[in-house]
């Protein structure tokens, strides 16, 4: 559902990472990107709203827009939202590359 609502706000480069034998803190990542402030707001508004209506609310939000990096966490899955820049300074899929690719969407 996280990949499909990010997928309808036209997010770029989608990734989900199974990070269940890797981590404690999640079982899954999705890592997505947008090229503008406007887009990431879309992106993660798209996602809070969908699952919203799934009666799925995230336990927490993190980060804005105008930083490049939103984290939204809804236990089981830690969705990333990045700008271009920010996704490849902190290269998520790097640290995380013992992980198994569930899906990836370019």
């Amino acid at each position: 559902m996280i990949v499909d609502a990010a997928a309808d706000k036209k997010a770029a480069n989608i990734v989900m990472l199974d990070v269940h034998e890797l981590t404690t803190l999640a079982s899954y990542f999705v890592i997505c990107e947008g090229n503008s402030e406007r887009q990431l707001r879309a992106i993660t508004d798209g996602i809070l709203k969908d699952l919203k209506d799934a009666d799925t609310l995230p336990l927490n939000k993190e980060g804005t827009p105008a930083s490049g990096w939103i984290l939204l966490d809804y236990g089981s899955v830690l969705v990333h939202v990045f700008s271009p820049a920010r996704r490849q300074y902190y290269q998520l899929e790097a640290l995380w590359q013992e992980a198994a690719t569930v899906m990836k969407m370019l």
